[in-house]
């Protein structure tokens, strides 16, 4: 069997990071039989033990009493000065939190791109305190996709109901862009990129050959033939149809009016007394358009996966926390299914690799 070997980036020490990781890592030790499994595998922490050790003191006084044995964590020590450490405080956000978690996600990468990892879990971190510590990029979406040396990549968020079993797959075609840059951003060709990088996605990753994608419109109602809106008329509707022409293999239905596209994955995701037809995966236009409702369904247990990278990375799908951190109160939820997912795509794209 394959043993994919898989990398956690501790994230932002002021945060919840390692105290979700942590919980994380014991409540994986302890699913039950009902949970699926997983492939087997080797997983390394990627921070400052001086760090962890302090996190596990926490969490121990908080009344957390079920951890990983510390001595069997298998770590990979990211040095810092004591003056660094000495300057982290949990709940407090600062340069030296930000010059942490920067160092910790370049190691994991490092290491990765080495060959030691195939793939990387990635904990909160704050932008505002990258930037203070000089280290400024739009998230770590970016500093990953940098390093690796490629421009082809989307973020796609992938939850699995656990209310019906039922798995949500949405990616945005825009990120972290001011909402008014949001229709100049988008085009026939960034459109294109993205589809690619998504099918290439659902093959590869989840072994969909033959997809159903939804692709949202951009106004309200998809402009309604022109009255609110002109791009669906000039150019996303005529994308749609040569996309299917060229892709005769995939169903993509859209463009979508934004407030309806949710309905039947909202109805899948909670359950509904009739059958549901729903698609593989959804493609948004822009941040807020699809995250809303993503959030709004699975916010415990969503995972930011990013596609198109040579290795797999994943992360929860929320930050920092600062108001609740080192109060060991944080919901580890969302970090567990970042981890099972990471190891699952890892090990499906070490079998492809080998049956190549």
């Amino acid at each position: 069997m394959v043993q994919p070997r898989v990398a956690i980036a501790l994230g932002d020490p002021a945060g919840i990071g390692a105290e979700v990781v942590l919980k994380a890592l014991a409540a994986l030790a302890d699913d039950s039989p009902e949970d699926p499994p997983e492939p087997p595998s080797k997983i390394t922490l990627v921070g400052n033990r001086a760090l962890l050790e302090q996190t596990c003191d926490r969490l121990v006084q908080a009344g957390f009493s079920y951890l990983p044995d510390f001595s069997t964590l298998d770590l990979l020590e990211v040095p810092l000065d004591s003056a660094l450490v000495s300057q982290i405080t949990p709940g407090a956000e600062s340069a030296a939190s930000g010059e942490a978690s920067f160092r910790f996600l370049q190691t994991a990468i490092a290491h990765t791109l080495a060959g030691k990892f195939d793939g990387i879990v990635t904990a909160p971190i704050a932008k505002s305190a990258w930037k203070a510590a000089g280290h400024v990029y739009p998230g770590q979406t970016e500093l990953l996709a940098e390093q690796a040396g490629t421009t082809r990549f989307g973020m796609m968020f992938v939850g699995r109901s656990p209310h019906t079993g039922w798995t949500l797959r949405a990616l945005l075609a825009t990120t972290h862009i001011p909402l008014r840059q949001v229709p100049d951003a988008l085009s026939p060709d960034l459109m294109t990129r993205k589809l690619g990088l998504l099918l290439d996605s659902l093959r590869d990753d989840f072994r969909i050959l033959q997809p159903r994608v939804a692709i949202a419109g951009l106004n309200p109602h998809s402009g309604e033939r022109g009255q609110l809106g002109h791009e669906e008329l000039e150019w996303l509707t005529p994308w749609i149809h040569q996309m299917r022409q060229q892709h005769p293999y995939l169903t993509l239905d859209g463009p979508i009016p934004p407030d309806t596209l949710w309905v039947r994955p909202g109805q899948a995701w909670f359950g509904t007394s009739r059958p549901v037809q729903t698609h593989d995966a959804y493609l948004a236009l822009y941040h807020d358009q699809g995250l809303i409702p993503v959030k709004l369904m699975a916010f415990d247990c969503a995972v930011n996966t990013t596609i198109g990278l040579p290795f797999v990375r994943t992360s929860p799908d929320h930050g920092t926390a600062f108001d609740i951190a080192g109060r060991g109160i944080a919901d580890a939820s969302s970090m567990k299914a970042a981890i099972r997912l990471a190891i699952s795509l890892s090990a499906q794209r070490l079998i492809l690799q080998n049956q190549s």
